[in-house]
């Protein structure tokens, strides 16, 4: 009893006030009926009052319909067949190949119009040898630029350079692995067909063959590639100028002659503008990636003189032709193209970005091409025009 009135006591205070009991109670003072508890049939209740969830089954689900997205995404795996060949065909870079077939064209014409004769109107010429040699030309090119796409990839050239060719890899679109594999293969097409052409015709082919495959193949191959040593303008003058204009007139005649070298030249020279050009659109690039190239040896205004040096000069070997007395004076038909020639020269001069120096890269491509076919036409139609005076016109009698 006196422990109970002491408990009191301890919790009675003055009204108006709070205080809290410092007695601590143990498990053991405290009897199971003072224990609050609740009731087993009031959770049963409880648990009666909860919702039963059910399982339905996947397939008697309605179908729910997607909206159609805004943007159609592409289907990467699934393309066309002729979207493949689009792409293998922006792949290999079409734009460039003007620069190797115009000279196969070329020594073509060279070799075909001595042949043209009174007798002989139509000349000899030996059109599957022709098709062979484009044929040849045009895979040892296009695997040299997919084997450039592969080998830059490597060095990290051309990441972010919107105006790069090619750049199947660098998209994303083709495996680096076939990319290589297909620019082999395409070399090794060409090499075949040059081979077959050389043994038909003269050894000397087979030399100049065997300088164009190596040069396909280590203008971007191997840690020393070629284009990264200052050499890509030297390569295109030789290989886009006399070597493939001198194939070509093998090709037809089966034996070498110099007379072939002037138009080589100026083709070459026309060339290698374009890959200085080109070389300075990506200079900056090819900088960070650690690409020599003589665009990056050279200022802006020198790298300017020299792309116009080289296409003034590829006009002198053409006029030194054309001016002499007895000399076929139609070959300053060439001369049309000045026009072209200014548009080239004043993009070179006004611009100092990258899409400038993209848009008079194109620009002289045109104006190779034009180049090369007025040189062409002038040929062909000097070979006839000097036949003229040959024909004998009938007599008509004069009426009395």
């Amino acid at each position: 009893m006196q422990s109970q009135e002491s408990q009191k006591a301890e919790t009675t205070t003055a009204p108006g006030k709070i205080s809290a009991s410092t007695h601590i109670v143990k498990a053991e003072s405290v009897s199971s009926e003072e224990i609050p508890t609740i009731p087993l049939e009031s959770l049963e209740t409880i648990s009666a009052l909860q919702p039963e969830v059910t399982v339905h089954s996947v397939a008697a689900t309605t179908e729910v319909s997607i909206p159609v997205p805004l943007v159609a995404q592409p289907d990467e795996y699934r393309r066309s067949f002729g979207e493949w060949v689009q792409i293998w065909w922006d792949g290999i870079r079409p734009g460039y190949l003007p620069l190797s077939l115009l000279p196969v064209l070329l020594g073509t014409v060279l070799a075909w119009t001595p042949t043209i004769t009174m007798h002989h109107l139509l000349g000899t010429l030996h059109i599957l040898h022709l098709l062979a040699a484009l044929a040849a030309v045009a895979l040892l090119h296009s695997g040299a630029n997919l084997i450039n796409d592969y080998y830059d990839y490597l060095r990290g050239i051309d990441k972010t350079n919107p105006f790069g060719p090619g750049g199947l890899i660098q998209q994303g679109l083709i495996v680096p692995a076939t990319v290589l594999t297909v620019g082999l293969i395409a070399l090794g097409l060409g090499s075949m067909i040059g081979l077959v052409l050389a043994f038909s015709t003269s050894p000397l082919l087979l030399l100049l063959g065997l300088i164009g495959l190596c040069a396909a193949f280590f203008y971007s191959a191997t840690l020393h590639a070629l284009s990264s040593l200052a050499l890509s303008e030297l390569l295109a003058f030789c290989i886009f100028g006399p070597l493939i204009t001198l194939g070509a007139y093998i090709v037809q005649t089966h034996y070498a002659s110099n007379v072939i070298l002037p138009y080589g030249c100026s083709l070459g020279l026309l060339a290698a503008a374009t890959i200085q050009i080109n070389d300075m659109r990506d200079s900056e690039g090819d900088l960070h990636a650690g690409k020599h190239t003589f665009a990056n040896l050279l200022g802006l205004p020198w790298n300017r003189a020299f792309a116009t040096l080289l296409l003034l000069l590829a006009y002198e070997p053409i006029v030194v032709l054309a001016l002499p007395h007895h000399a076929p004076h139609l070959l300053l038909l060439v001369l049309w193209t000045l026009p072209a020639l200014l548009v080239v020269i004043s993009g070179i001069l006004r611009t100092d970005s990258p899409a400038g120096f993209h848009t008079a890269m194109r620009e002289s491509i045109a104006l190779e091409t034009g180049f090369a076919l007025l040189l062409m036409v002038a040929l062909i139609v000097s070979t006839y025009w000097g036949l003229l005076p040959h024909f004998h016109l009938p007599s008509i009698p004069l009426l009395p």
